[in-house]
């Protein structure tokens, strides 16, 4: 049996750690599915719960019938009641603004469907190969690069996970996996088990590594069972968690993160360079000294992807570079994460920074 404890948090050299109370990792109150379920909203129900009233939200139901609003309650319940302009809420909330229609920003805006050789495969870069697991999350962020995305086409099942395997056997080149979605994290602990048991039958295959949000947005996901399943095969695990500000970062997050450190998962975070909402080097820093503190490394800072709905969001490259370069200037070179833009075609993301 592995040891969950939480890890003590070690302090920053040469600086005082943000302080962050931490809580108990046996949760209490609803389930992560029961938190998942009750994730969507209506406008006026998230007025009412965030104290607003609705003339001051500035939502609009239209873009939120397009792009349905999800937001699960431990992630509400750190946006600040009374405030229409909270970071957090700016990334939640249905705008009209997501209706114009921008130069440039389109449904798909990373060319995926060119890389896609089967349902629910992408396989852009050589040695790396993402499964499209899922197209459920646990919270819609507005500015999500997959907002457009065709999962209905993309839908798997047995015999589409036979058909990802087969093709991997025949791409001996392929040495890690990623799964991602919509987010894996969402699906049940048989499911995630079952593929990782499959792909850990593929002795090309290294490492294991996850895109998700739902330990931000519902650490209450990061159970024993989903330990044991995550760091029971051979493989190594990595997750990639996504994080924008540091008001996301609470105890629960610090302690959902440490115990998946304690189990030997590597923690990494990206970003997104968000106006209005992360767009200045002191947010930026405060969040890496955070994720630092949770044992989590910031590793990507991308220039928002051109999708269609969310130019509201855009930070120009110039701008981009500016705020990186005094990011830089205020935090040790491990704290900061590297500035990248994906460009359609490219074999790899395109570093931005000096």
């Amino acid at each position: 049996m592995r040891d969950h404890s939480r890890r003590s948090l070690t302090p920053l050299p040469d600086s005082k750690p943000p302080i962050i109370p931490l809580s108990t990792h046996c949760w209490h109150g609803p389930s992560w599915q029961q938190l998942l379920r009750e994730a969507p909203l209506s406008l006026p129900e998230l007025a009412r719960r965030l104290k607003l009233d609705p003339a001051q939200l500035a939502g609009d139901a239209t873009t939120a019938r397009q792009f349905t609003l999800r937001v699960p309650a431990p992630y509400l319940a750190r946006i600040e009641p009374g405030n229409p302009d909270d970071p957090l809420l700016r990334q939640v909330l249905p705008v009209a603004e997501e209706l114009l229609a921008r130069p440039g920003f389109t449904s798909d805006p990373l060319d995926e469907a060119h890389h896609s050789p089967l349902p629910g495969v992408l396989h852009k870069y050589r040695s790396r190969l993402l499964i499209v697991t899922t197209g459920a999350c646990a919270v819609h962020c507005r500015y999500c690069f997959r907002r457009h995305f065709p999962y209905q086409a993309h839908q798997q099942g047995r015999a589409g996970q036979q058909a990802v395997l087969e093709y991997l056997a025949h791409h001996p080149e392929i040495s890690e996996v990623i799964l991602s979605g919509g987010d894996p994290l969402s699906l049940s602990d048989t499911v995630l088990e079952r593929w990782i048991e499959q792909l850990a039958r593929l002795p090309q295959l290294l490492r294991l590594r996850l895109h998700s949000r739902l330990p931000v947005v519902i650490p209450q996901r990061i159970t024993a069972e989903l330990l044991d399943i995550l760091t029971g095969s051979r493989l190594t695990t990595v997750m990639v968690l996504h994080s924008n500000h540091p008001n996301e970062i609470d105890g629960d997050v610090v302690s959902a993160a440490q115990r998946m450190r304690a189990a030997g998962i590597t923690l990494l975070n990206q970003s997104v360079l968000l106006r209005g909402v992360n767009d200045d080097a002191g947010t930026l820093a405060e969040l890496s000294e955070k994720l630092f503190v949770a044992g989590i490394l910031p590793y990507y800072l991308h220039l928002l992807d051109p999708v269609a709905g969310a130019a509201h969001f855009a930070v120009p490259e110039p701008e981009a570079r500016q705020i990186h370069q005094s990011l830089l200037a205020r935090v040790s070179g491990y704290l900061a994460p590297r500035l990248v833009v994906e460009v359609p075609g490219e074999r790899s993301k395109r570093p931005l920074g000096s």
